[in-house]
């Protein structure tokens, strides 16, 4: 801070921080700051300091001062330093703004935020203004694995098989005894044991040095992280550090990783032995008898380890998938952890491409990770009833719920200007980001809601729904989500104009629903269908659901591979949606890029 104000006069600037009043209020700690920034330029008073020392040019007011104007008639500015424990450094510039009326100006200021991450801007109430535009965006790189699937080669040759990936979850990720009741709804307990999982990397990729002790303490989902970048990187054909300018990583995920619940888990050890042991009290059972379930709850919930060391921490924080991709790779990059249900892949490259089109970052990585075939999640979601009882069968008559499949794909992204300048091969360019918000229920999709975000896409390119010839679907596989789906996009892509029937299919079938991953696996899906110019089936299709109005749109869902034929006068189109509960709606627009086959 002392380096960025060099040669401010003695004692200019005042220095202060909102937690000498809260205390560290962790992920609100930066937003507390703003305000007290914001409140100290609408009131024209700079606020006191409780404590801190301060070196030239700074000073720590102790009482409240009045907030004199610059001398050269500039407008009042404050900045505000946020900073976390993965490395993130955030400064963020606010400025006063005096509204006039028709005369004269008011007495009252508000803040305009003037940079930061994201190069946002928030303007008074006379129009928002959305930085960048349309502008187009390569993938450069990419890599993913899922069930059976390596890596992103696999996960085609996986899309070309004809068979799913998904069966009975093995032992140590799903016990049976204590979860299990098949075909029921049962309190605690899952009516299936079905999944598509993904075998957690038990060492880092070759070339990244981390102590061993702090990668068994990682979180599966890191590790997971960690090999698809390193794929990513070496798709893209240069090391990674070699990347110019400020980048970012943003990485959908679940905020609630694994590593976390273990530990949570392990200081209930104590409080669940006292249960067992409490029950002999009570006369209900004999020692014996409590000595054995004592062991049986210490096998079953095994000690974690200790919840005090700095790798437990580092473990534990979502965020720190994507701050270990930037810091193991030694990328300049901000990363950050992206949380909107089943759709956050798809809003963590929102949030990619619009640092890009803002110039905020030179390059982004972007992408998600989420591995939901364990026991937590298979209960919850059965007793929500969402799991199929069999398989999950998007736009099947016979659908009736999703299976879950443990997954991460991850993309590098630049400008394509930049891409070509600096002669990067160019796999896919995205062209649009569309979403919206229903706000209908947690979990009833709205077909009005998904087909703004349709929308919302379009609005951004100079093509139309009839130059798009296959959809990566959302295919949750249930009979009312897939029918609103189909609903949603003839709305849109059901002009009546179309020359040939649109393209359906989700990689759901295959490898079923990946959660936060979901939205990326379905774009590495498209991505690899256009370099190999072949439109890709769906798989366990017996009958399709007659409640899918596909003749509105018209389109089809294809049941083995075709070949994809390029338009006459433009390259091949894809779109991908993934929606998440909530009513969050996304609807990427893709096309192919130069290097489609490399």
């Amino acid at each position: 801070l002392a380096a960025l104000h060099a040669g401010a006069p003695r004692g200019s600037v005042a220095l202060g921080s909102v937690r000498d009043r809260l205390g560290h209020t962790f992920a609100n700690a930066g937003l507390a700051g703003v305000t007290k920034a914001a409140l100290a330029l609408h009131h024209r008073t700079v606020p006191p300091a409780r404590t801190g020392a301060t070196a030239e040019p700074f000073r720590a007011p102790r009482t409240a001062e009045p907030w004199e104007p610059p001398a050269d008639g500039t407008p009042r500015r404050a900045a505000v330093l946020g900073a976390s424990l993965t490395g993130t450094l955030c400064h963020v510039l606010l400025e006063e703004h005096t509204p006039t009326t028709t005369g004269s100006p008011q007495p009252t200021a508000v803040a305009a935020v003037r940079g930061g991450v994201g190069a946002s801007v928030l303007r008074d109430g006379a129009g928002a203004e959305v930085p960048g535009g349309g502008e187009p965006v390569a993938v450069v790189g990419f890599g993913g694995r899922f069930a059976d699937s390596p890596d992103a080669d696999g996960f085609w040759r996986t899309m070309l098989s004809g068979r799913d990936r998904i069966g009975p979850l093995p032992a140590e990720s799903f016990d049976r005894d204590l979860y299990h009741a098949p075909g029921a709804l049962a309190r605690g307990r899952s009516y299936t044991d079905l999944g598509a999982p993904v075998p957690v990397p038990d060492a880092p990729p070759a070339g990244l040095r981390i102590p061993p002790h702090r990668y068994a303490a990682m979180d599966a989902a890191q590790r997971l992280a960690l090999d698809v970048a390193t794929e990513m990187f070496a798709r893209h054909g240069r090391p990674p550090h070699s990347l110019k300018g400020v980048g970012t990583v943003a990485v959908g995920s679940n905020l609630g990783l694994s590593r976390e619940r273990r530990l949570h888990t392990g200081l209930c050890l104590d409080d669940l032995e006292a249960d067992v042991r409490s029950l002999a009290a009570l006369g209900r059972l004999g020692p014996d008898e409590v000595e054995a379930l004592t062991k049986l709850v210490r096998d079953r919930f095994a000690d974690p380890g200790p919840v005090d060391l700095p790798t437990s921490f580092d473990g534990s924080v979502a965020s720190g998938i994507a701050a270990l991709v930037g810091n193991e790779h030694r990328l300049d990059a901000v990363p950050v952890a992206v949380e909107a249900a089943c759709a956050s892949s798809l809003a963590a490259l929102d949030v990619a491409v619009g640092r890009l089109r803002s110039g905020a970052a030179d390059y982004a990585v972007a992408g998600g990770v989420e591995l939901p075939c364990n026991a937590r999640d298979m209960v919850l979601c059965s007793a929500l009833g969402l799991l199929s009882h069999s398989r999950i069968t998007p736009f099947d008559a016979a659908a009736d719920g999703f299976t879950p499949g443990d997954g991460c794909a991850l993309f590098l992204l630049k400008r394509l200007a930049d891409a070509r300048r600096d002669g990067d091969p160019v796999f896919g360019v995205l062209r649009a980001v569309g979403a919206s918000n229903d706000t209908k229920s947690l979990i009833a999709p709205d077909a009005d809601g998904q087909a703004r975000a349709v929308r919302q896409a379009f609005a951004q390119v100079d093509f139309g729904p009839d130059d798009v010839d296959y959809l990566e679907a959302h295919g949750t596989g249930t009979r009312l989500g897939d029918r609103v789906e189909v609903a949603a996009v003839a709305q849109v892509y059901g002009t009546g104009r179309r020359g040939a029937p649109l393209h359906i299919g989700s990689a759901k079938s295959f490898l079923g629903h990946t959660f936060a991953a979901a939205g990326a696996a379905g774009l590495l899906r498209t991505l690899q269908a256009m370099r190999q110019a072949t439109l890709p089936p769906s798989v366990n299709l017996s009958e399709l659901s007659p409640d899918l109005a596909l003749d509105a749109v018209p389109a089809r869902v294809a049941t083995e591979a075709l070949p994809w034929p390029a338009g006459p006068d433009r390259p091949r189109r894809a779109a991908v949606s993934a929606f998440g509960t909530g009513g969050i709606n996304y609807h990427l627009l893709i096309e192919e890029g130069t290097d489609a086959t490399r």
